[in-house]
């Protein structure tokens, strides 16, 4: 005999949990069943709107410990003095796909880790990739419906995907790292982390730093080919990842930095802003700063890992963002979406809430007050809401001039306009990539390639190749090849 009521969401008994109230034994049902329409209206709005990227996805919490001081780089205090412990939630997704999609296709996989420092929540919004496939913003919505189902069949549509690429050389680099053997990860906890974009660290005098981040599985790569995937389940990266902590083997990362000064930024010869690029090792090297490790399942899906909500905006005094096109745009983006998904105050779910006092004139709008640090989780009570006011002395909210980032200048004579980055470089570094890969290597890549090329148009067939060729005219060869064997 249960020691607990079960009660309406209000709080009221509930006598009956498994019969409704009708008019005889055999009648209609009547409108005074108010626990029955309770749980029916509930039940329809169970599911908050799908991501329309990274749906599918699995978080877990866990700790980053800095093991090297930072001080000389950046004010944020999380990354002050080794030894210093973060807490951190962190969801691991596949992109393209829908929560019915498989944990095993072939995409990239994003990576995102939410600090919950003294500061406030600083979240690094990656992927699995150091790049991705569009440097401009603009393109971004079109390049994801080219990715998702045929609009009429809702079907996988190849055609689409590279006529999309066949139109945007931009994308090749990210192309064929998703089109190698890296494309499909064994496990999350087999994979990489990047913040693929570039990000801003500044230092108590104000020097600012481009950053960026690497996040190296301990556990090793270990891939998938396509026909290893197909025999796999659709939940299999999800289980992996909930049985290895549940038993205790605590997946972890070597978290390491590059670092680049605006100095060297306004005259290195790549871009240092283009999310299509790398930085070459060789000119900066990774700098090992710490250890990310998870190690706490969720005790709840859908309030943790689905609400969870990821936004590159969260940035704490130290860290900022940079000129990059695409972050810029994700800057606005993510929160927007946040705001339509799961409402105004997502902020306040536990999961999202930072576990520093939150301090600001924000109330109202849909599920206000539910978290204590937001003004004792009843919507601010009565006290001010706007600023200035007279109340600041009296404890009210005021701006800290401190943790400003210095001023960014722009570049000199800059014209405001859109600018054609068609003839950019968009082959040496993916060239650079073919030529380490083993020949077992390019051998995937390419017959990846040809099965879904074959169903493109002869047109955007000829156009690959072309750009292939200005990868490596091996490349566009064993392509051209593979596909003349499967027409």
């Amino acid at each position: 005999m249960s020691n607990r009521t079960l009660t309406t969401s209000s709080g009221a008994p509930v006598a009956d949990d498994n019969n409704s109230i009708s008019a005889g034994e055999r009648g209609p049902l009547t409108f005074d069943n108010h626990h029955l329409f309770e749980k029916l209206a509930h039940f329809n709005r169970e599911r908050i709107p799908e991501r329309v990227v990274h749906a599918r996805g699995t978080g877990a919490y866990g700790t980053f410990t800095l093991n090297k001081g930072l001080k000389d780089y950046t004010i944020a205090r999380f990354l002050q003095q080794p030894g210093q412990k973060t807490e951190v939630f962190v969801r691991l997704s596949t992109v393209g796909g829908g929560q019915d999609s498989s944990d095993y296709a072939r995409d990239p996989r994003g990576f995102a880790i939410k600090f919950y420092t003294d500061q406030g929540n600083f979240d690094l919004v990656g992927n699995n990739t150091p790049v991705f496939f569009l440097s401009d913003p603009s393109k971004f919505p079109d390049f994801i419906h080219s990715q998702k189902k045929n609009p009429r069949t809702n079907l996988p549509d190849p055609h689409a995907v590279y006529e999309f690429w066949a139109n945007h050389p931009q994308s090749l680099h990210q192309m064929m790292i998703l089109m190698s053997d890296r494309g499909i990860p064994y496990s999350l906890r087999h994979m990489h982390g990047f913040s693929s974009h570039t990000l801003s660290f500044w230092n108590s005098k104000g020097e600012r730093y481009w950053i960026k981040w690497h996040i190296k599985t301990n556990q090793g790569i270990k891939t998938l080919t396509n026909e290893e995937a197909a025999k796999m389940p659709a939940f299999g990266a999800q289980k992996d990842l909930v049985d290895a902590i549940d038993r205790g083997e605590f997946p972890s990362w070597t978290v390491k930095l590059q670092i680049m000064s605006e100095a060297q930024a306004k005259t290195y010869h790549i871009n240092p802003f283009d999310l299509t690029k790398i930085w070459p090792h060789g000119d900066f090297p990774l700098i090992e700063i710490g250890q990310l490790e998870l190690n706490r399942n969720v005790t709840n899906y859908f309030a943790e890992t689905e609400q969870a909500a990821f936004a590159p905006s969260n940035l704490v005094p130290g860290i900022g963002a940079s000129p990059d096109k695409m972050l810029q745009a994700r800057l606005l983006a993510y929160q927007d979406a946040h705001r339509y998904r799961i409402g105004v105050n997502a902020n306040q779910l536990p999961v999202n809430a930072p576990k520093c006092p939150v301090n600001h004139y924000q109330r109202d709008g849909a599920m206000a007050g539910m978290c204590p640090a937001h003004g004792g989780g009843n919507n601010q009570d009565g006290s001010v809401n706007f600023f200035p006011n007279d109340q600041t002395a009296q404890g009210a909210p005021a701006p800290a001039p401190e943790t400003a980032a210095p001023p960014l200048p722009l570049l000199e004579n800059a014209w405001v306009q859109a600018y054609d980055t068609s003839e950019a470089d968009h082959y040496s570094q993916p060239g650079d990539l073919y030529r380490l890969m083993s020949d077992d290597q390019k051998n995937q890549l390419v017959n990846n390639v040809a099965d879904g090329l074959i169903h493109a148009s002869k047109s955007a067939q000829e156009r690959m190749l072309a750009q292939f060729a200005k990868v490596d005219a091996d490349y566009a060869s064993r392509v051209s090849k593979a596909l003349n064997q499967r027409e």
